[in-house]
C-alpha cells in the first residue's frame, strides 16, 4: 500500500508514518510539505490513498484539482475544524474522509481503512457556527423515513461509512440490490451522495 502524506510538520509526519507503518503490513508512505510537492508526487506515481492536512499551503486547492483531475486515489482530509457546515464543503470538494485533527491515531488508521475499501468517514460533528445547517443536512427522523426493514438495515451500514461490496456481503445481497437501496435512501433522505448521507448521519440524535 502506498500512501501521500501531506503534513508541514516533521514530527506529525514521522508519527502518522511510523502508526501507518504499525497498522497496515508492507506500507509505504511518501511525506511531503506542500501541495506543490505533493502534486509532483502524484504525477510520478499513483499512490492508493493520500493523507492531507489542509492546513498546509495550497492544501484546500491541491484537493480541488485531485477532485478535477479525477485521480483514483481517495482523499481522508485531517482538518481544525470539526462542525457540520466545514465537513459538507470538504466531501464536497472531493475528499473521502474528513478526520478532525483532535482525532487519536486509532481513529485515523480506522477512517484510513474504510476509506482504502471504498467507503467514507465521517465522526460526529458539531453543529455549524452559524446555527444554520445546510439545507441538504435537513432531514426527518430515521425512524420516519419512507424506507423499507431492509433499506433501514444498508442506511445503518451505509452511516458507519461502509461500501457497497462489504454491505452486501453483511446483508448477504448482491451490490447490485445494495446500489438500489442507496439509491432509495439518498432519495428519502434529501441528499445526492452517500457522503452527504454520512454527514447528515452525525446530526441524528
Amino acid at each position: 500500500m502506498r500512501v501521500l502524506l501531506v503534513d508541514a510538520f516533521p514530527m506529525v509526519r514521522a508519527a502518522i508514518t511510523g502508526l501507518l507503518e504499525q497498522e497496515f503490513k508492507g506500507a509505504r508512505v511518501q511525506g511531503v510539505d506542500n501541495a506543490d510537492a505533493a502534486w509532483a508526487a502524484l504525477a510520478e506515481q499513483r499512490p492508493d490513498a493520500v493523507l492531507l492536512d489542509l492546513r498546509v499551503q495550497g492544501g484546500l486547492e491541491l484537493l480541488q484539482r485531485i477532485d478535477r483531475e479525477r485521480l483514483p486515489a481517495p482523499v481522508l482530509v485531517i482538518s481544525g475544524g470539526d462542525d457540520v457546515a466545514e465537513a459538507l464543503r470538504i466531501v464536497g470538494l472531493g475528499a473521502m474522509g474528513y478526520v478532525p485533527e483532535r482525532s487519536d491515531m486509532a481513529t485515523l488508521a480506522h477512517a484510513l481503512r474504510l476509506v482504502l475499501a471504498g467507503g467514507v468517514y465521517v465522526p460526529p460533528l458539531k453543529p455549524s457556527a452559524s446555527g444554520e445547517p445546510a439545507a441538504v443536512l435537513t432531514v426527518p427522523d430515521w425512524n420516519t423515513l419512507p424506507l423499507t426493514p431492509r433499506q433501514k438495515d444498508v442506511l445503518r451500514l451505509l452511516t458507519q461509512g461502509m461500501p457497497n461490496k462489504l454491505i452486501a456481503r453483511e446483508l448477504g445481497v448482491s451490490v447490485e440490490t445494495v446500489k438500489d437501496h442507496v439509491a432509495a435512501i439518498l432519495k428519502a433522505m434529501g441528499v445526492s451522495s452517500r457522503t452527504q448521507a454520512v454527514v447528515a448521519a452525525t446530526r441524528k440524535p
